[in-house]
Order: C-alpha cells, then sequence, then structure tokens
C-alpha cells in the first residue's frame, strides 16, 4: 500500500481532506508539519465545543491509496479547491510496509496496575501467569479492557486518580453514579470493588453501548443510558471524570444527584482549574483536592 503525503494550509486542510476520501482515499489524517518545532502549536477542544481552529497553519496531509489507486487521480479532485492545487513539490508518495497491524496494535496496550489493588488488562492478557489473581480476600480486582469507540482504557492520570479514590473509599453495597462513563471502567470497578446497583451515564451512544459490553465481559451489571434516560433519585457515590467546563455546567444537577451523607468525585481537572471548579459546586456540597498526579487533580467532598 501507499501514501500520498501533501503540504496545505489551514485553510485548504478540511476541503481537501473530504475531496481525497470521495476520490477514493482509505483514509486521511492530519497533522501539524510543524510538529516537534519551536513552532508546534497546540490544537484541541473540550466536550461540546469545538477549538477555534480546526487544522493547524502548516499541514500535513497523509491520504491512504487502495492498491492500484493513481494518486493524480486524487490530486485532480483537488483542483480549484481553497487555493491552487498542490506543485510538484508539495506532495510525495511512500510505501506503507506490511505488518500485523493486530498483534502491533495488541503491543501498545498493556497491562495497568492502578495503586495496590487494580489491574486493568487487555484480553490478550488475559491468561499471563505473572499477574495476579482477582480474589476478596487480598482484595486484588482485575478488569478486563479493550481500547474501543469509547474513551477510556485506564491510562490517563485523571481516570487512575477516580480508581484510586473508589479504592480506597467506596463501601460494600454503596449505590454509584458514573457519570461521563465513556467505556464504563468506572463503574465496572464500582461493582468489582463492592459496589450495590450502579449506573454509567454519557451523551454519546458508542459509549453507553461500550459500558454495557465491558460490564458484561467484566461479568458485573451496570445499568447504562444517555442523560435523558437516567431515571430520578440519588447515589451515595457520583464520579464524573469530565473536564474542567463541562463539570462547571453541571454542578446544580451533579450535586443533586448525591444522596445525603454521599460522596462526590470530580475529575478531568488541572491543578489550575480546582478553585473555580470547587467553587462552583460551594452551593450545594464543599470539595477540596483529594490527591492530584501529572498536573491533574480529583476533587472529593461530602454532602451534609
Amino acid at each position: 500500500m501507499r501514501e500520498l503525503v501533501l503540504s496545505c494550509t489551514e485553510d485548504q486542510a478540511e476541503a481537501w481532506s473530504d475531496a481525497l476520501l470521495e476520490a477514493g482515499a482509505l483514509s486521511v489524517s492530519v497533522e501539524d508539519a510543524d510538529g516537534d518545532t519551536d513552532r508546534e502549536q497546540a490544537l484541541f477542544g473540550e466536550p461540546g465545543t469545538e477549538p477555534e481552529t480546526l487544522a493547524w497553519r502548516n499541514n500535513r496531509l497523509v491520504a491512504l491509496l487502495a492498491d492500484g489507486d493513481d494518486p493524480a487521480h486524487l490530486l485532480a479532485a483537488l483542483d480549484g479547491l481553497a487555493g491552487p492545487s498542490p506543485a510538484t513539490g508539495d506532495w510525495a508518495l511512500r510505501e506503507v510496509p506490511d505488518a500485523d497491524w493486530v498483534r502491533l496494535t495488541q503491543s501498545q496496550f498493556g497491562p495497568i496496575a492502578v495503586g495496590d489493588r487494580i489491574w486493568i488488562i487487555p484480553s490478550w492478557h488475559r491468561e499471563d501467569t505473572d499477574l495476579p489473581a482477582a480474589g476478596r480476600q487480598d482484595g486484588i480486582v482485575r478488569i478486563e479492557l479493550d481500547p474501543g469507540l469509547a474513551f477510556g482504557t485506564g491510562s490517563h492520570p485523571t481516570t487512575h486518580l477516580c480508581l484510586e479514590w473508589l479504592a480506597a473509599n467506596l463501601t460494600d453495597g454503596q449505590t454509584v453514579l458514573d457519570y461521563g462513563c465513556g467505556s464504563g471502567i468506572l463503574a465496572i470497578a464500582a461493582r468489582l470493588l463492592g459496589a450495590g446497583p450502579t449506573r454509567g451515564v454519557d451523551i454519546d451512544e458508542q459509549a453507553v453501548l461500550a459500558t454495557t459490553q465491558n460490564a458484561a465481559v467484566n461479568q458485573v451489571q451496570v445499568q447504562a443510558c444517555l442523560p435523558d434516560d437516567l431515571p430520578p433519585g440519588t447515589s451515595q457515590v457520583v464520579v464524573a471524570n469530565i473536564l474542567s467546563n463541562p463539570l462547571k455546567v453541571l454542578a446544580p444537577m451533579l450535586s443533586g444527584r448525591v444522596a445525603a451523607g454521599g460522596s462526590l468525585v470530580l475529575s478531568g481537572v488541572l491543578e489550575r482549574q480546582a478553585g473555580e471548579v470547587a467553587q462552583a459546586y460551594a452551593p450545594w456540597l464543599p470539595l477540596t483536592v483529594w490527591a492530584a498526579r501529572d498536573g491533574w487533580v480529583c476533587l472529593a467532598g461530602r454532602k451534609g
């Protein structure tokens, strides 16, 4: 297989990507052509928002070609789109080496230890004999989780912080709400740690499906749904690992979902954002920094 690599401007990136896909490219990715230099540009947005710009100042488009595809056909599709078509020196072809892509992908995801009790284990490491066995006696919890369409493989510091809070504070039988459940990892961990009825909520239908499937793999029951389908009521533990802006918007709702005497656990918050997030929840319950890692914090508080 071959890749067609083109240079383009910010104004051209979206139109050219769409045109290449319509012309038959198997996939198109957009990269920062100034990456790993002092001109590298950060480009991201929070959930529910879009970045102010959808591409970098200088971009590299990489279009994967099917066997036998003529690059001239794809280049012709760019004529007249958002400025001049690429000149000869602005594009190149490169070979894509054959590889066992499944094995290569799996090699990037190994078992992850979280604290002293929790292990997150991809299915292809299920039979590894050097990993601790799960058991209530020694408190070891094994969560089987493969990377998928929903966010949350257990590698991010905010996920670690929430998992560690659950391992240290969750009481057997407590009801749990995981708001913004993604892959369902926090809800599944709560059940394996001894939680009672547990719900997972996400705005993404793929996340709801992933949570249901991952819960079944781990042989626990988690009721996953979209926000509009969440029935009224409170939980003894409410955990939300999202980002600061949506957490502030959700403050009245999430606070109202915490039962009297229950706990609220928030992450996805940078250390510099901790004060403003805590202030947003102050009318309902006090939040303090429970722990921090790699510039992120976990906020926790109890509803009086």
